[in-house]
């Protein structure tokens, strides 16, 4: 792809259009009508008489529906606004989102008391007992042998924030120019041998003879803190310090690779979609869900579960402190949402359970996938497995979880007897040009798909039209598949493009695209992030802040267009 600027009123007016406030009203009940249903019409009589409480408090019970395109309807039309952001609540998101991780706090608590004295415990019986050892036997076979010199070259940034570096200084080349906390029994453990492994950076930190190079500064552990989630509630995560989630990284790739050994591959959500489609048919696989389970590993679990040399490690990287508005406490789980090897520990746990389990009620385990907290199990199995979890100090979460009917959903995936059924959202106003783009191209990728991709469903068409003459013609632009939302996606016949110049195959249309704000940078910070390899879009002594972008209208060159057929 290439792809040059053009018209700089053109891009002017896509970032100065605004949309009038009643557009997302209309812009809702078309699609609402479009989908035709008893509960599509209880949506928009709630949203209309502002009940927005009732509205996300509604919830689809497959096994009320008899037929898969009314369950389809009905579901949609439940989850199109179940994460829009200006619904006007009774509750507050953020303190709904404290007193549930204080919940799954006071779990992990009662957990870590269970597992100090299994002997003492009511549930560590029959079953529990041999399938605890097996996902002990389990866990430790995918792990094998920890790997010095694997630690030291896997470790890398993760891509957000940690406790020094926020907002847009995000690069991998400042967080090595400038980022130093770290926790004080993480540097313990590096001293020694920082200097020997990483001698480049080493060098820019202060010692007895250049001290006035940076420091390193102690963290009491990570910093809590809630993100949106849904119209209902935030979700609490806990911001790392930088050089703790540096070595964290590098144990979620090792554990990574070992999983992917055995067929488990946390880089693709596929396997997990396609067998929820399987299972939707056959009714054999049932889909797992978890409530909260990243704050549900509790700290002696998992030192039941890993072996000491990976363990020890693990508990050096972790944050044994968090630090909430100012007052730090210290954690009953062992790592949370934040940590960089949180997702690689919960899904090794779920993955070693599910094979325990399997093996105890002695059905095959070839059909077992895991994905994070998303895990696809033999229906036979699933009773036992949910027990072994709750156990375990899981939660399953069983409005999400299913094990009969005709309905499964995995990794965003959803199915009800072989018919895809994933619902599209509105999580936000329509303001900007950016946003009907968005919300049309939704639009269009669930007609198609309702018309088993053969062309679009017409019951759309009037929905979607309504958002491509919201926005003025001159930035009505039509793109190609798989160049994000920068116009309306469409057909070849319907956008026209042209060709390029010179003998250049392939044809140009406009789009608007984000361009980062490039800085220009000399110092150690930008050799290290080239050395590593690995950093974000960094070319040459430029790199790009991440966060903070622009916004242009360029021709872009498009080798292939992809036909979505047309409305029928």
């Amino acid at each position: 792809m290439t792809s040059k600027r053009r018209n700089k009123g053109t891009a002017v007016a896509v970032s100065t259009f605004r949309a009038a406030t009643s557009i997302t009203d209309e812009a809702i009940f078309n699609i609402l009508a479009a989908l035709d249903c008893p509960r599509s019409l209880a949506v928009w009589l709630l949203y209309k008489s502002k009940e927005h409480q009732q509205l996300v408090d509604l919830t689809v019970v497959p096994t009320h529906y008899g037929t898969p395109v009314a369950f389809r309807n009905a579901y949609q039309a439940t989850e199109f606004l179940s994460k829009a952001s200006f619904l006007k609540l009774d509750n507050d998101r953020k303190q709904v989102a404290i007193t549930k991780f204080l919940e799954f706090e006071e779990l992990c608590g009662k957990t870590n008391r269970r597992f100090k004295d299994l002997s003492l415990d009511p549930l560590f019986q029959g079953p529990n007992v041999w399938l605890l050892n097996a996902t002990i036997r389990k866990i430790d076979g995918i792990l094998g042998d920890f790997s010095a010199d694997e630690f030291v070259d896997e470790a890398n940034w993760g891509p957000g924030v940690s406790t020094l570096t926020k907002g847009t200084h995000v690069s991998a080349v400042n967080k090595f120019q400038s980022e130093s906390g770290i926790t004080r029994e993480l540097y313990n453990f590096i001293a020694p041998w920082f200097k020997a492994a990483y001698p480049l950076w080493a060098s820019t930190f202060s010692d007895s003879v250049n001290p006035e190079l940076k420091t390193f500064r102690f963290e009491a552990g990570n910093e809590v803190i809630t993100v949106p989630k849904n119209a209902k509630t935030d979700r609490v995560i806990a911001i790392e310090p930088g050089f703790n989630i540096w070595f964290q990284k590098a144990i979620g790739s090792m554990i990574r690779r070992r999983l992917q050994r055995r067929g488990v591959n946390l880089n693709s959500q596929n396997r997990n979609q396609q067998l929820a489609l399987l299972g939707s048919k056959a009714g054999e696989l049932a889909t797992v869900d978890f409530s909260s389970a990243s704050d549900s590993i509790s700290k002696e679990l998992v030192r039941t579960l890993v072996s000491p040399r990976w363990l020890q490690i693990m508990e050096i990287c972790r944050s044994a402190t968090g630090v909430q508005d100012g007052t730090p406490f210290l954690w009953n789980k062992f790592s949370s949402m934040g940590n960089g090897f949180s997702f690689e520990v919960e899904s090794l746990i779920f993955y070693a359970a599910a094979l325990a389990v399997c093996e105890y009620a002695e059905v095959s385990t070839s059909e077992i996938s895991v994905f994070g907290d998303d895990v696809i199990i033999p229906s036979s199995c699933f009773e036992l497995f949910e027990k072994f979890c709750e156990f375990l100090g899981f939660r399953v979460n069983k409005k999400k979880s299913y094990s009969s009917g005709y309905f499964r959903e995995s990794c965003g995936s959803h199915y009800f007897s072989g018919l895809d059924c994933k619902p599209i959202f509105l999580k936000e106003r329509l303001t900007d040009a950016r946003s009907f783009y968005k919300l049309a191209n939704r639009v269009r990728d669930l007609a198609h798909r309702r018309n088993s991709h053969c062309g679009c469903d017409a019951s759309f068409r009037h929905a979607w039209r309504h958002l491509v003459r919201g926005v003025p013609d001159r930035i009505r632009f039509v793109i190609p598949v798989g160049y994000g939302d920068g116009g309306f996606i469409g057909n070849f016949d319907e956008a026209l493009p042209t060709r390029p110049r010179g003998g250049i195959e392939g044809y140009l249309f406009q789009a608007v695209i984000d361009t980062g704000i490039s800085q220009y940078s000399d110092k150690m910070g930008m050799l290290l992030a080239r050395l590593k390899g690995r950093s974000d879009r960094e070319y040459g002594n430029n790199y790009t802040l991440r966060g903070r972008t622009r916004m242009r209208v360029s021709r872009i060159l498009a080798h292939q267009w992809y036909n979505l057929g047309g409305w029928y």
